[in-house]
């Protein structure tokens, strides 16, 4: 446990300042500029996150043959791959570019945006995927860092950015009244001052890993390596943001008012599960580590300990999110907004009584990613948004569920998909792999 915490505690940190990110737009745009714009930069956000998770499904795959490669002291072998990585994430990032801003009206129209918000939208998204390189940056060399056991770096850097864009937010938007124009800028710029700032950090510190000699060349075969790894669990990134996009098409046809409360809603659900979500990524750092060395007792120990800390933490953390609801919305919505807030603390009371279900879920994802299973990872995935979609868009329908039907099937996701996870493991635990 002591190991897992102390490699773990800044990766939770460093997430958490990354999340300051959105929550600096949503508290400062819903406080300054109102429901509307708070409903438009939520609905961005969900966007926003599906496409990202490309590139962060693409960085975590590659930093677990990182550290398989790191486990094994195959040094040659580790700087190949990070070269083929590189540029395999770097190719993706102008591609996803492109892309974006060729279809920037479809996309808004596919989330069935109300009318009064495509404006909005469409200003706070031009401006925002310009940051897709800064994303794209400090995701690739956070990743790496951390798969050599530094997981305090990338912290650092997010410390900075994240003071950085929360003085640009008030400046730009209270300030100099940008709109949600100034608040995408600011976002963008820490962004760029991370991924820099990381990449710069690396180079002076492993000058050696990044040195291209001759012996080291962008191989076909490393790029599959990458590819193997990575394809799956950026395949379930993209499932997982995919699965939270079709919902927020459905959240969007019940008007600004469900909008406005989901947005607020989720930044809130995404900080208060963020700690165990990190905590299963620094699960699967150790797997990987230990099953690139062989030390399977090792695994096993680190499971047992990993399910215990997991379960306790959110247990905690769903009782804070229950009993301060209202507290919460209220910090990014006007005390005026009542509809907001009330349906806003109606969500976190349902589906923040669960969240030892995700933390449990991650745990899954990073288990089976780091032990060369990513399509395991998959398959939950697909049950756990699967699920949710499918009951999203049955129970609205009901008139005695409504939009709380879209809440409730969250977590019977997260519940389908530990059973069956669970149950994978305990038919398979005796075989050497687990």
């Amino acid at each position: 446990m002591k190991t897992m915490l102390r490699f773990a505690v800044p990766m939770i940190l460093g997430n958490l300042l990354q999340q300051c990110y959105n929550i600096a737009d949503t508290l400062i745009v819903g406080k300054f500029l109102g429901a509307e714009a708070l409903a438009a930069v939520g609905s961005a956000f969900s966007l926003m996150t599906f496409l990202t998770s490309i590139l962060l499904g693409l960085a975590m795959g590659s930093g677990t043959v990182f550290s398989i490669r790191f486990g094994q002291k195959n040094t040659h072998a580790l700087r190949e791959v990070i070269l083929a990585s590189f540029t395999l994430l770097g190719a993706v990032t102008v591609i996803l570019n492109v892309l974006i801003f060729i279809g920037i009206d479809w996309i808004i129209w596919a989330l069935r945006t109300p009318a009064n918000l495509v404006e909005m939208m469409r200003e706070y998204l031009l401006v925002i995927f310009a940051g897709m390189v800064g994303i794209f940056l400090y995701n690739f060399f956070a990743s790496l860092l951390r798969s050599l056991g530094n997981s305090v770096i990338p912290l650092v850097f997010l410390a900075v950015s994240a003071c950085i864009n929360i003085g640009l937010d008030l400046w730009f938007v209270a300030g100099l009244n940008l709109g949600v124009a100034g608040a995408a800028e600011a976002t963008v710029i820490s962004q760029y001052v991370s991924g820099i700032g990381i990449a710069v950090y690396t180079k002076i510190k492993f000058p050696g890993l990044l040195k291209k000699d001759e012996t080291v060349r962008l191989r076909v075969s490393r790029v599959r390596e990458i590819t193997g790894f990575s394809a799956m669990t950026c395949l379930q990134q993209s499932i997982m943001n995919l699965g939270i996009l079709a919902v927020q098409g459905l959240v969007n046809s019940f008007g600004t008012t469900i909008m406005a409360a989901f947005a607020a809603a989720v930044k809130i659900d995404a900080f208060a599960y963020l700690p165990v979500q990190d905590f299963g990524n620094a699960f699967s750092i150790f797997v990987a580590q230990n099953f690139g060395a062989k030390h399977m007792d090792r695994i096993k120990t680190g499971i047992r300990v990993a399910v215990c800390t997991s379960l306790t933490f959110g247990l905690f953390i769903s009782l804070c999110v229950f009993v301060f609801a209202k507290p919460l919305m209220s910090l990014f919505i006007d005390a005026g907004e009542t509809a907001v807030i009330t349906e806003g603390v109606r969500y976190l009371r349902i589906e923040g009584s669960f969240y030892f279900l995700i933390g449990g879920l991650f745990l899954l994802y990073g288990l089976y990613r780091a032990i060369g299973k990513p399509g395991m990872s998959v398959i939950l995935t697909i049950i756990s948004l699967g699920t949710r979609v499918a009951l999203s868009y049955t129970l609205s329908a009901i008139p005695s569920f409504g939009v709380a039907g879209i809440w409730w099937s969250v977590p019977i996701g997260w519940l389908l998909a530990d059973v069956l996870g669970v149950v994978y493991y305990f038919v398979n635990r005796k075989k050497p792999v687990v």
